[in-house]
């Protein structure tokens, strides 16, 4: 019997009633609440039958991997289904047989923890015995005992050696292992079966031409990729001139936005350790997109979301420190490794570009809410330059490993005629958090925070958008009333050729 908890939910029930089996949820959340709330107690007295399974698991809750990924595990281990079906929804078949393999393991760690206490009891045991034969003048039995010892002590250190291979190995699968997305998100094999949800603002397709957006750049003299390509090679550009200036007014006006709507303002580092990295992103991910600096135990960072989420490693935030509402600029690099690749001719996918970001930081109750207050943010963004956009679910396929849900904003492209990504709005639950040990404290005791961020934007690729929207028939290109302060005051500006 033991003393329940007012908010860990059961009822009284007699000794020769049948028992409910507490979950691996239910022992954590009782666990949380017995450290925190000793003196807040209701003395109920309930009975709970543990069965030696759960039991021998919640012994190594808190310790080792599980406490970075314990959410995962207990998830793999109760309900391998779960994860198995979460994993199929996302199209990675390759990856089931890890459930397995981590319940496999986490078998061999349960036994290799109860065979090292077993011999740890035992020489506690045996050093009595030697006491006494010693006392007794047994000298021989004694050193026979010793040697007992010894060959316990070679045991445990092999045990050890092995228990951490096999919590190393469990932790490797459980980084591979995709996050459980939430039940909303449309199930689809890749970005083709993302899923419209709204549009805002008109499309419009002009009667007059509009030419690729790197001509448009040309006749402002405001770009050079061939330079660009004897300098660094492909996917590096020089803007110059009004579109560079341009560019920069683009990227101040989105940090002044942000800033209004009472995000705090932030440059981050640009350079990242690995266990940020890999606390941000998935392996698959960190292959595709991420320089790393030789020598250094540094990378590039893909986007500030990256080091500005990093921020809070092993931070314990309190509930009023809450919401962290942050705002970043940083230059951004990414290898573009995969389908993809670079753009041979254009800006739109490269290996360098600028970015404004935002990010939050939250309770967990709160990160539906402002993951639709972030696509709100970038979407006002752009209605505010007279760009429509539209909003875009992305479907299990399309979603990174760390991910719960996610959308995207795209916007019109008169010039194909549709719509493309501009940007993306995540919401990562706690798989950061678990991963970079950030967490909450409470009243209840403490609990790990959820993260999210989006694109607030990213020129250059932003820049075609814009030209291509605000082209007009004789060359020029308009500046919205919002930009002008930043770009000396001008409503349009010119071709030079």
């Amino acid at each position: 019997q033991v003393e329940m908890l007012h908010n860990l939910e059961s009822k009284p029930i007699s000794p020769d009633e049948d028992c409910p089996e507490l979950t691996m949820d239910q022992l954590a959340q009782f666990q949380r609440i017995s450290a925190a709330n000793r003196e807040e107690r209701c003395k109920q007295t309930v009975t709970l039958r543990l069965s030696p399974q759960t039991l021998r698991r919640a012994k190594s809750l808190g310790k080792g991997y599980t406490s970075v990924l314990s959410r995962i595990l207990e998830s793999a281990l109760e309900n391998p289904d779960i994860v198995k079906q979460n994993i199929k929804n996302k199209f990675q078949d390759d990856k089931l047989p890890l459930v397995d393999e981590v319940i496999e393991l986490d078998q061999r760690n349960r036994e290799i923890k109860q065979e090292v206490e077993a011999l740890r009891a035992d020489k506690n045991q045996i050093s009595k015995q030697i006491g006494a034969c010693m006392a007794q003048g047994k000298k021989g039995e004694a050193e026979e005992l010793k040697k007992k010892v010894q060959e316990n002590a070679e045991r445990v250190e092999a045990l050890s050696k092995e228990e951490k291979e096999v919590e190393a190995k469990i932790k490797q699968n459980m980084m591979i292992i995709p996050n459980i997305i939430d039940p909303s998100v449309p199930i689809g094999k890749d970005d083709s079966e993302n899923v419209e949800i709204e549009k805002f603002g008109e499309p419009v397709v002009p009667d007059y031409e509009i030419p690729y957006h790197t001509d448009i750049m040309e006749s402002f003299n405001g770009i050079d990729l061939e330079s660009a390509g004897k300098v660094a090679g492909n996917g590096f550009y020089y803007l110059m001139g009004d579109i560079a200036r341009l560019h920069s007014a683009v990227i101040s006006y989105a940090r002044d936005f942000m800033i209004n709507r009472g995000f705090t303002y932030c440059i981050p580092p640009f350079m990242i350790r690995s266990n940020v990295v890999t606390g941000v992103m998935s392996f698959a991910e960190m292959d595709a997109m991420m320089y790393k600096i030789e020598g250094e135990d540094l990378y590039l960072i893909g986007t500030s979301e990256h080091s500005m989420i990093g921020k809070f490693i092993d931070t314990m935030l309190t509930e009023d420190q809450l919401p962290q509402t942050l705002t970043s600029y940083s230059p951004c690099f990414r290898k573009e490794k995969g389908a993809h690749g670079i753009e041979e001719r254009g800006v739109y996918r490269i290996h360098q570009f600028e970015k404004q970001e935002m990010i939050v930081v939250c309770k967990p109750e709160e990160s539906k809410m402002w993951y639709d207050k972030l696509w709100q943010n970038t979407v006002d963004l752009f209605r505010s330059m007279d760009i429509p956009v539209r909003t875009l679910e992305c479907c299990s396929g399309d979603l990174a490993d760390l991910k719960v849900k996610s959308c995207d904003v795209e916007a019109w492209s008169p010039r194909q005629k549709k719509y493309f990504e501009v940007g993306s709005c995540s919401n990562l639950g706690d798989a950061q958090a678990r991963r970079l040990g950030i967490r909450i404290k409470g009243e209840k005791g403490s609990y790990f925070a959820h993260t999210l961020n989006n694109t607030v934007v990213a020129p250059p690729r932003m820049l075609i958008a814009f030209l291509e929207n605000n082209l007009q028939a004789d060359g020029s290109v308009k500046i919205p009333e919002v930009l002008q302060p930043y770009m000396g005051g001008n409503k349009e500006i010119t071709p030079k050729k």
